[in-house]
């Protein structure tokens, strides 16, 4: 083995339940341990990173690393820490999300490669799809007692009609037998005896471990359980919400540039746990960044690193200095010049949420400082407040101070057709000349 894996989980702070016998198994021998992805969406947020990260370091450490993408249990939906039913997803849209899971995992590990400890996709549907319900009720259901599903978390609280519970289907009561019985198909067919995953999916995955030793009557069946905490902010909100949402692993639905500000925006204590977690700087590394950030907090390098290492993971190297370009051209002394380094997206990126109005070329031409501000655009409410700002040495054009005779031309279009007005410090508008 290259590492100590359940060593290297406990310092970075991503352990959080283990079977007894589980250590010993991975520090004996290479195994192969798996993590299921729920496709509810075609993408997958950044909750999702850690099981990836999990995967990552299992093959760094000489095991092998299996992905499972949930097309069977996708259409049923896993009732933990859900207190109501989820609307079932229809075929189209579950095998479009599939396929949308599985670009995002191979990002992250090489499913093609040819080391024995080489990754592994697969998808539950492959094997659920031909399984009768006569066959596995008698095969399956059979093993598992009803009083042994009750007093699992996920199922208690549901009926307990906590929180505004309205009970489980039995749709939804079938989910963790389904979830078992695809950790005893890899058992048979991967020789995988480990199953990891969130702290909230303990109840899941020790069901599939009971279920691999009572599938195999009169034979020695071992099989092992992990998970890693739920991540948590220090000030108690949401990880990985903002305002706009969640924070996502494609592009398309989080920008790159989104993406690096929120890890550049952690706290001093989210950051401090957070590079443990999500980037694969060592341990002395990472201790002397901590160091070295608590002498001068007010530098945020400890915030800079983290954004660097996650975004260049996530996206690419290229990506982040893109990112971080943008973040630093925000506060450039030569900001007119800079500005118009950055190509349309990301410039879109960076101001998104920023009032806008799309005036015309012809327009444009004749466009004045007043009308840039109330007459054309209603930015400020009326000509008499612009002049005031104007007088007040208040307004500027792409972070330039300017007075009221100021003239807009060609050579203020950024990328060709933004402008960007300033009044004071905290209100800022853009100009869209089509």
């Amino acid at each position: 083995m290259n590492t100590n894996f359940v060593e290297e989980l406990r310092w970075r702070g991503m352990l959080h339940d283990i079977m007894p016998g589980t250590e010993e198994q991975l520090n004996k021998e290479m195994t192969t341990a798996y993590i299921g992805f729920d496709p509810t969406s075609d993408a997958l947020h950044i909750g999702s990173l850690v099981p990836i990260i999990l995967l990552v370091h299992l093959e760094k450490a000489g095991h092998k690393p299996i992905a499972l993408v949930g097309g069977a249990t996708g259409m049923i939906g896993d009732p933990s820490g859900k207190s109501d039913e989820r609307n079932l997803l229809d075929e189209k849209t579950l095998n479009h999300n599939v396929a949308g899971i599985k670009a995002i995992l191979s990002r992250f590990l090489n499913f093609d490669g040819t080391t024995e400890n080489a990754p592994v996709l697969v998808n539950n549907y492959d094997w659920m799809k031909d399984f009768s319900f006569i066959d596995f009720a008698r095969d399956v259901g059979k093993r598992i007692t009803v009083n042994y599903m009750m007093s699992k978390d996920s199922v208690k609280k549901r009926l307990s009609g906590e929180e505004g519970n309205i009970g489980m289907s039995f749709t939804e009561f079938t989910y963790q037998l389904i979830q078992g019985y695809d950790f005893y198909h890899l058992y048979k067919h991967h020789n995988c005896v480990l199953q990891m995953g969130g702290s909230d999916q303990w109840g899941n995955i020790t069901t599939g471990t009971e279920l691999v030793r009572r599938m195999h009557v009169g034979e020695e069946a071992k099989a092992y359980a992990m998970t890693c905490p739920l991540i948590t902010k220090a000030d108690g909100s949401k990880f990985g919400k903002t305002e706009g949402g969640n924070i996502w692993l494609t592009a398309d639905k989080t920008s790159v540039y989104k993406f690096y500000q929120f890890w550049l925006n952690a706290s001093d204590a989210d950051a401090e746990k957070y590079i443990k977690i999500f980037t694969f700087l060592d341990r002395d590394s990472i201790e002397s960044f901590i160091a070295t950030h608590n002498e001068n907090p007010h530098l945020r390098l400890l915030q800079k690193r983290l954004a660097q290492e996650v975004t260049t993971f996530v996206h690419s190297q290229e990506e982040f200095e893109n990112a971080e370009k943008a973040s630093q051209i925000l506060f450039s002394k030569s900001f007119k010049a800079d500005i118009k380094t950055l190509d349309e997206q990301t410039f879109l990126d960076v101001f998104e949420g920023v009032p806008l109005v799309e005036i015309s070329r012809e327009t444009f031409s004749s466009l004045d400082m007043i009308g840039a501000l109330a007459a054309e655009t209603n930015f400020l409410g009326s000509n008499s407040e612009a002049r005031r700002a104007l007088k007040e040495n208040a307004v500027s054009v792409n972070k330039e101070k300017v007075t009221e005779d100021y003239q807009l031309s060609e050579d203020d279009l950024i990328n060709n057709k933004y402008i960007i007005l300033n009044k004071g410090k905290k209100h800022t508008y853009i100009i869209k000349v089509s």
